[in-house]
């Protein structure tokens, strides 16, 4: 009786120690890296689990590695995703690389916890990737929880949680027929929003057996089984969507827009901020839009995974210079297919370029959508990229890739109303006409919309907001060690 006291006892006091353990793609790295963080300014200890392939990325960022041994509860650590060195790791290879982290990965993590059980650096807590559900299954045979994080949005989670209402309903999967405008009504809370082709990308499949259907099907139920899930996102942005989520999730934290609450903490605490790192930011574009009027500039992004053609790189390229906008463009050494490379900039496009355009091969995003210069974003709306234009209250334009950004786009357009939605096109006059509606067209009623939402993601985070009281209700449980259901 007295040794199991004593264990007891010893288990009360110990000290917080949380593995965050990302899906290995820049965007869900940058969220957790800053949930990582803000855990630790709350005196949790914190491991970092990064692949071993984007840890040796990281490693080139020198600044990155220096700045995080400032945080001596903080620590990174890598584990193999599974997957030869030489692999490309792509947007078209996710679900190779998902699989190989379910099959190769999970092994490896069961036993470092083994390892770390009873020492000094037991985890008391997993704080998971939603899409790293095999977690669950670890956390319950060591008996330790399990938290889903979900680095998207409520929407897109909510939609892929209902395919088995679309498969019943017959709306999934889609025909080669089917009208890819008319409408959606197996999704709750969206029947009058969703046309076919605004769900997320995974379900245009034409077989409901399709490998991308399959795993989203089943990492979306499997986070009902979390010990609790958390999401970046606030209430007054997904209210209807996250009451819904309510009663088929676990306890729910919206702790978003993430950044903008880690902000605001690292300000509280007199702390300087970093990005993830994995890829190098050109910060000369900064003082280029230091020069620019209000609100001329349009900025260009397709995030960390979009790859387009050279074509397609021509149709936008084009469609820029004939806004007669200024605009900053980011174009990675890897966006363009690779057989169709553009080594410089094309006759007939350098002018027009020279005159009120710089490209970049990467940018400080948040510094730029809070720059004063930009009056409107070109975006793959991809979820971090949609919660930093929503704080820095800029209007898009959106052209989704793949994913969850397919219902981002229609929620940024239709339900929001801080943008327009330009999925599925890509031809240069579309591109004109559309930038011009943007920051000419509709540009009073856009920004008035943009604005008001930047107030209302100010609020969340700042204390007493819905996202602030729901980190510090996040914070509380995993020093209790328990979670409601």
């Amino acid at each position: 009786m007295e040794h199991i006291e004593e264990e007891e006892g010893r288990k009360e006091r110990r000290v917080p120690h949380v593995l965050v353990f990302p899906f290995p793609a820049v965007g869900h790295v940058n969220g957790m890296v800053r949930l990582a963080q803000l855990l630790c300014l709350f005196d949790i200890r914190v491991t970092f689990l990064h692949s071993k392939h984007n840890y040796d990325r990281l490693r080139c960022n020198i600044h990155h590695l220096d700045y995080f041994r400032r945080w001596p509860s903080f620590k990174y650590r890598t584990i193999s995703d599974g997957l030869p060195t030489e692999h490309p790791r792509s947007a078209a290879q996710i679900i190779e690389l998902w699989e190989s982290m379910r099959t190769r990965t999970k092994p490896l993590l069961r036993e470092m916890l083994c390892s770390a059980s009873g020492g000094p650096d037991e985890v008391t807590c997993i704080i998971a990737d939603c899409i790293l559900t095999f977690t669950n299954d670890i956390g319950r045979e060591l008996g330790i929880p399990s938290v889903a994080f979900r680095t998207a949005s409520a929407c897109s989670l909510w939609s892929y949680f209902c395919i088995p209402k679309l498969i019943q309903a017959g709306e999934l999967p889609f025909q080669e027929d089917t009208d890819m405008d008319g409408p959606v009504h197996g999704v709750p809370g969206m029947e009058t929003i969703l046309r076919r082709r605004d769900l997320p990308s995974p379900l245009r499949a034409k077989d409901v057996n399709d490998a991308g259907i399959q795993v989203v099907l089943k990492e979306s139920q499997q986070n009902a089984k979390a010990s609790a899930l958390i999401i970046n996102t606030f209430e007054d942005l997904e209210a209807p969507i996250l009451s819904h989520a309510r009663a088929h999730f676990p306890s729910i934290y919206a702790i978003g827009p993430l950044h903008s609450l880690f902000r605001s903490e690292l300000d509280e605490h007199a702390l300087p901020n970093i990005g993830a790192g994995l890829w190098p930011e050109d910060t000369s574009c900064i003082e280029w839009l230091d020069s620019r009027p209000p609100k001329s500039v349009l900025y260009v992004s397709f995030g960390s995974y979009t790859v387009v053609t050279r074509e397609e790189l021509l149709e936008f390229w084009h469609g820029l210079v004939n806004s007669g906008k200024f605009f900053l463009w980011v174009i990675r050494p890897d966006m363009v297919a690779s057989e169709g490379m553009v080594e410089k900039i094309p006759a007939g496009l350098d002018e027009g370029t020279e005159e009120r355009g710089l490209l970049v091969s990467w940018a400080p995003q948040e510094q730029v959508l809070a720059h004063e210069a930009v009056g409107g974003f070109l975006t793959h709306s991809g979820w971090n990229s949609t919660l930093e234009s929503i704080v820095g209250g800029v209007p898009m334009v959106c052209w989704p890739y793949f994913a969850d950004q397919q219902i981002n786009s229609r929620f940024v357009s239709e339900v929001w109303g801080i943008g327009l939605d330009m999925k599925d096109k890509c031809e240069r006059r579309t591109v004109e006409k559309t930038v011009r509606e943007l920051m000419e067209v509709k540009r009073d009623k856009l920004q008035e919309s943009a604005e008001r939402m930047a107030e209302l993601a100010r609020k969340a985070v700042a204390q007493g907001g819905s996202s602030y009281a729901s980190f510090k209700r996040l914070i509380e449980n995993i020093k209790m060690g328990g979670w409601e259901k």
